[in-house]
């Protein structure tokens, strides 16, 4: 246990996503005693199965309660006696609905009512996590190379995925409601890019399918890349931005490297060798990719990002928090060999 562990209670919202699972397990190796939240408490014992998955010990440590984004029941008892808030819940949709408030009304709105309650309940830190959606969606770099936390994107830009916008939304709401209660101090972001790494579940997130598609194999991969970090870095980060002081009202940008889909595939042809075999080595050119969309909504969604390369600096979470991401191929590998192990992917 560490010393900051000793005696201290988090709430975690969103116990049954991927990312959750993970800062859960996190939170009891360390030593807190943790509350977690779900929509439904059918699913309490996914939450559990998860979290051994990650290879923690739960016991009755994990408190496992009912409560909703979208209505204010259940979340003063939540956060009651708690000493910290890590807010991960939010909507990531497998497509982007017709109207962009089904994703941007819970996100927005969620955030605030688990904020408003922390503040309430009087908890040191919250923890919100937000995306560099919220970032880059705002066009160039303000520093003209790199994406920074100085960087804001415009969540009025009707022009952006509802996707986009919701994250940027609801993470300018909850820095606004902080500032105007005073506690902007109390609250701090993590904004990651694309999370990977090992699956806990057969449930698989939506960055996982990324590489669950490369290993099902297609015809050719697109022109498209992304700034991956590993699930577990985010989950430390998190932590990172919860215990210390220097994370005080900021923002922190998650995020390893960007790599092209071709290189992540030929990360796994090079680590996962004949179970790999499927994986795709011919780029698509743009106007197949374009065709493709017409008929699957999860294509049409990255269109925008063909042959982009946007870049984002990691360097206030290493500086400022001691953050050190682990090397991004280890990550590809071992989330390829989770989707092998929970039979996603078949080989």
């Amino acid at each position: 246990m560490t010393d900051a562990a000793q005696g201290k209670t988090v709430l975690m919202t969103g116990g049954s996503g991927f990312l959750g699972g993970w800062c859960i397990a996190a939170l009891l190796d360390r030593g807190y005693a943790v509350r977690t939240t779900i929509r439904d408490l059918a699913r309490e014992q996914h939450v559990r199965s998860q979290v051994a998955a990650a290879g923690a010990e739960a016991g009755d440590r994990l408190t496992v309660l009912a409560a909703d984004l979208h209505s204010d029941d259940g979340w003063a008892e939540a956060v009651a006696g708690c000493d910290h808030v890590l807010h991960t819940a939010s909507p990531f949709p497998p497509k982007q609905p017709k109207d962009p408030d089904e994703l941007i009304v819970p996100a927005r709105d969620g955030a605030l009512r688990v904020i408003r309650a922390a503040l309430d309940a009087g908890v040191g830190r919250i923890v919100m996590t937000s995306s560099v959606a919220s970032v880059r969606g705002g066009g160039p770099p303000l520093n003209g190379s790199t994406y920074t936390e100085a960087d804001w994107t415009d969540g009025a830009d009707t022009n952006l995925l509802p996707y986009t916008r919701s994250k940027a939304i609801a993470e300018r709401e909850a820095w606004k409601l902080v500032e105007e209660a005073g506690a902007e101090d109390r609250l701090a972001v993590v904004n990651p890019g694309a999370i990977i790494g090992p699956a806990l579940s057969d449930d698989v997130s939506f960055s996982l399918q990324l590489i669950e598609r490369l290993l099902k194999g297609m015809p050719a991969v697109p022109r498209l890349g992304f700034s991956f970090v590993d699930v577990r870095d985010v989950a430390d980060l998190h932590i990172r931005a919860m215990e210390q002081p220097a994370a005080a009202g900021k923002r922190f940008i998650a995020v390893d490297r960007f790599m092209w889909m071709a290189d992540v595939g030929a990360v796994l042809a090079d680590r996962l060798g004949e179970r790999a075999r499927k994986v795709p080595k011919r780029v698509a050119p743009d106007l197949m990719v374009k065709a493709m969309s017409l008929f699957d909504p999860a294509v049409r969604a990255i269109l925008g990002d063909l042959g982009q390369r946007p870049e984002y600096s990691n360097e206030r979470a290493r500086s400022e928090l001691g953050w050190s991401p682990r090397p991004l191929e280890d990550s590809i590998a071992e989330t390829g060999e989770s989707l092998i192990e929970h039979g996603i992917v078949s080989v």
